[in-house]
């Protein structure tokens, strides 16, 4: 057996023992939504590992394109529970929403199984063309150019143009093309199946929306108030998460690079399957928690025989059109933020001048301090699906020895992995220090959090130095950046929504929130403009300068590591000012009243 998966095993049997005997004193509703979400973030983390590679090795996006796909969908993804979370507050009830969200989910991550003929990279010099072939998958991927009968390797010539390596003298095609006497186009021999990729991005980001946090929500239900079940029960609840997120690495990473890309997707719809199957088998153990509001209104007919409830499920039917259109353009998402963000600070602001004492004032500044905290964490964090992962796949070393290696979509495993093993730790640091009252500030955590981070891409460029004459540096080097980035987003993730609650006035609790997720969006957005930044010239999929794409991440890692570096500085120093603006309110130490959200996969509550 592949020594990544038997290390998957160890780390899975070592932390799950106390998992499951824990299980057995919280009420079985939790064991339902533990293994419903769980398989919910395998199928989600196992398709979003592959989609970069995706989108750049089967249809051939360039750099800049796909980090502006990627961002655009992973941006919605945010947004969408914002519309899911109200539906099912004021309509459907959690359980329904839940239900439904699964639905879709299964057909987006299904749909994404249909993958059609690959994109062919064609080049044309002096009105012939030429295709290049793409042989093996996964490390032993090679692309060649053909020419008559022969393949032909390739690398970039002095000019910048392309060197055909091999090519015989007096054939048709020379063995230096100066740059800009070729051109690059692509063939698509079926594009119907670009438009299938985008119908299912668009099902899965609505079914996140009707799923992600109404299933977080529907377990604080199960604990009546006051009981002491309630925090460790969502300690367990994230340890689900993190098993899927963590597996959805290992397996489908496997699967769709080395078998192929219908293997690694159509994984993650079956384990949504599963999760949906579970949860829909499991309604006896919620006890009747999650129910609509109101039944009789839900049910009543509106149109004809149609009741609010088939209404509602085909508006978010309805809903998937208008999401495939946005999340084919970047630029309209980045455009509904603004216009987003511009009207909820500015109705905070009002509130703020106008319905606030002195101390109200102060803690929603705070809150809106630490919410630009966050932007800042998870842009860099949120590196790791896109950046981060070609990173992996073109400039880092994934070999480990005894013959055994790691598939790029596989390293998506070791920030999860890492939490399953750190999470608890952390837990017990914050507890033992709350305890004797020395508990760090949320600015403070902030601060640390954010440092970290920096320091896991200082980590990176550090590492290229070490690089090999194949401009592949270690993967030592990648496993301590997400040990980095681990240790930073369990000092912010466990804070976040807790502060949230606790700092802003009961009339606007709810428009805080919506501007934590706004902020999350937020991140992936700028996030997919910073990976944008990393691009490099690729001819089929594949590098063409493997030296010059190292010196770019190594340029970019620099810069971002120096701005988080600046934020966590600038957070720690201000700290004591801000630990002021709490005004007590944030000296209960972080015990979360609803699940935190970093987005998309959560981490343990301190």
């Amino acid at each position: 057996m592949d020594i990544v998966f038997i290390a998957g095993i160890i780390i899975t049997l070592v932390t799950a023992i106390p998992v499951v005997m824990q299980l057995r004193t919280h009420p079985k509703g939790l064991v339902i939504l533990f293994f419903a979400e769980m398989w919910e973030r395998f199928s989600y983390y196992g398709m979003r590992g592959l989609l970069i590679f995706y989108l750049t090795q089967h249809f051939l996006f360039d750099d800049k394109t796909a980090q502006a796909q990627y961002g655009a969908y992973t941006s919605l993804v945010y947004l969408l529970p914002l519309v899911g979370g109200f539906l099912a507050d004021q309509f459907l009830g959690t359980r329904k929403a839940i239900a439904f969200g699964a639905l879709l989910l299964v057909a987006g991550h299904l749909t994404m199984a249909f993958e059609g003929k690959p994109v062919t990279q064609v080049l044309e010099y002096q009105n012939a063309k030429y295709e290049f072939v793409v042989i093996g998958r996964g490390d032993a991927r090679e692309v060649k150019l053909k020419v008559g009968e022969g393949l032909y390797a390739y690398g970039p010539s002095a000019d910048g143009g392309l060197e055909i390596k091999g090519m015989p003298a007096g054939a048709a095609l020379p063995a230096v093309l100066a740059k800009g006497a070729y051109e690059l186009t692509t063939r698509d021999d079926t594009p119907i199946f670009k438009n299938v990729l985008y119908l299912a991005l668009a099902l899965i980001i609505m079914g996140v929306g009707f799923l992600k946090a109404n299933i977080s929500s529907l377990v604080g239900q199960l604990y009546p108030q006051g009981d002491p079940r309630r925090d460790p029960g969502f300690t367990l609840y994230y340890y689900g998460i993190n098993l899927g997120s963590f597996w959805a690495g290992i397996a489908c990473g496997w699967l769709g690079q080395n078998l192929g890309w219908n293997w690694g997707f159509g994984a993650a719809g079956v384990g949504m399957l599963a999760g949906f199957v579970v949860f829909t088998l499991g309604k006896p153990l919620l006890q009747g928690k999650g129910e609509p509001p109101n039944p009789v209104k839900l049910a009543a007919p509106m149109v004809g025989p149609l009741t609010l409830e088939h209404l509602l499920y085909l508006g978010g039917l309805a809903g998937v059109a208008l999401v495939w259109f946005l999340v084919q353009r970047n630029a309209v998402v980045g455009y509904l933020l603004a216009a987003g963000s511009v009207v909820t600070l500015s109705y905070l602001g009002v509130f703020m001048a106008t319905k606030c004492t002195k101390e109200e004032r102060q803690r929603m500044m705070l809150a809106l301090v630490l919410v630009a905290g966050a932007v800042v964490f998870w842009t860099l964090f949120e590196q790791a699906g896109s950046s981060l992962n070609q990173f992996a796949e073109r400039n880092t070393d994934l070999t480990i020895g005894f013959g055994q290696s790691f598939t790029p979509a596989q390293t998506q495993s070791f920030n999860p992995g890492f939490i399953l093993l750190f999470a608890p730790i952390f837990s017990a640091i914050w507890a033992f220090l709350g305890s004797r009252r020395m508990d760090p500030n949320p600015a403070i955590k902030f601060g640390l959090g954010l440092t970290q981070v920096a320091l896991g891409f200082f980590v990176l460029v550090l590492g290229a130095q070490f690089a090999g004459p194949d401009f592949r540096v270690p993967v030592v080097f990648l496993v301590l950046a997400y040990l980095l980035h681990t240790t930073g987003e369990l000092c912010v993730s466990p804070v976040g929504l807790s502060q949230m609650t606790k700092l802003a006035p009961p009339a606007v609790v709810a428009t805080i929130m919506a501007t934590w997720f706004l902020a999350s969006s937020w991140a992936q957005w700028v996030g997919g403009l910073i990976a944008q930044m990393t691009a490099s010239e690729t001819v089929a999929g594949q590098v063409l300068d493997p030296g010059k794409a190292l010196a770019t991440y190594v340029e970019v890692f620099k810069l971002i590591g120096f701005w988080g570096l600046g934020a966590g500085v600038l957070m720690l120093v201000a700290s004591p000012i801000l630990k002021k603006w709490a005004h007590g309110a944030s000296d209960t130490y972080p015990t979360p009243v609803e699940p935190p959200v970093d987005g998309e996969r959560q981490t343990v509550p301190s």
